[in-house]
């Protein structure tokens, strides 16, 4: 079987900044097995894996070591892969996925995604937290997955270096590093060794946590967020209640095919 490829930078405007993703386009569903296999052998922060479904697309998304439950970055890879060189015609492509039903859409140049919100509660900082990222943030919340770490200032994040170890042990996906920002509402930073990704170049998944906070913690619904990588990403933002907008551009590094 032969399978379309492609590798795109996203939450991105020009190449090799943004998020890198792979998609990947076969005529039918795969096994887990042999997706899971193809991403490890990728060794991209994600892979997505489309396939027509019911007049839109299933996507699943893949990290070298897991199979996640929901994937910003390589969402917007997806849309860019069917809008630009896929033939998709419509101005919204419905996704189908293990977190409900998802949907890209164009606005202008930017690649909207429309993801369900995940709101906070504050906990108790975990010791491994705090040991981890090697400071004591002010605020602590967990969401679904993450755990949501809130620091002072942005000079603050952008000098983390984090104890990858410490971290791995939290039970969670990953943990998300917050701080008012200094150009744009908010900076983040992700950090997810447990499946494989000491840190996330640029990560949509954790704007459904970190939106809601920030539009609470503001008082506005639109904003303009930061991921403080070395890559570097840049997100439009918006508050709909139980869900979010995200938006972002993409660009296509690489056009292939695999054989299985």
């Amino acid at each position: 079987m032969k399978i379309p490829i492609y590798q795109v930078d996203a939450f991105a405007d020009r190449l090799f900044a943004g998020n890198p993703a792979s998609v990947a386009c076969p005529p039918e569903e795969l096994s887990a097995a042999v997706m899971q296999s193809i991403a490890a052998e990728n060794n991209q922060p994600e892979t997505a894996f489309v396939f027509p479904h019911k007049g839109g697309f299933h996507i699943r998304w893949f990290s070298p070591k897991v199979e996640v439950a929901l994937c910003g970055h390589a969402t917007l890879a997806s849309a860019h892969v069917l809008f630009n060189h896929r033939g998709f015609s419509g101005e919204t492509i419905p996704f189908f996925s293990q977190s409900g039903r998802l949907q890209v859409r164009k606005n202008d140049e930017l690649l909207v995604l429309d993801f369900p919100a995940d709101p906070v509660g504050a906990v108790e900082q975990p010791q491994e937290l705090s040991e981890g990222l090697g400071i004591k943030p002010i605020e602590v919340y967990r969401g679904k997955d993450d755990y949501l770490a809130v620091l002072s200032d942005q000079k603050e994040l952008a000098d983390l270096a984090p104890d990858m170890v410490r971290l791995s042990a939290l039970p969670s996906r990953g943990v998300i590093v917050t701080a008012p920002g200094r150009e744009v509402d908010f900076v983040s930073r992700f950090f997810a060794p447990q499946i494989g990704i000491d840190e996330d170049p640029v990560t949509g998944s954790s704007h459904t946590v970190l939106i809601p906070y920030w539009a609470r913690r503001l008082g506005k619904t639109r904003l303009q967020a930061r991921q403080l990588s070395a890559r570097g990403g840049k997100l439009t933002c918006r508050d709909l209640g139980e869900r979010v907008e995200i938006g972002g551009k993409a660009v296509t590094y690489l056009i292939g095919e695999i054989e299985i």
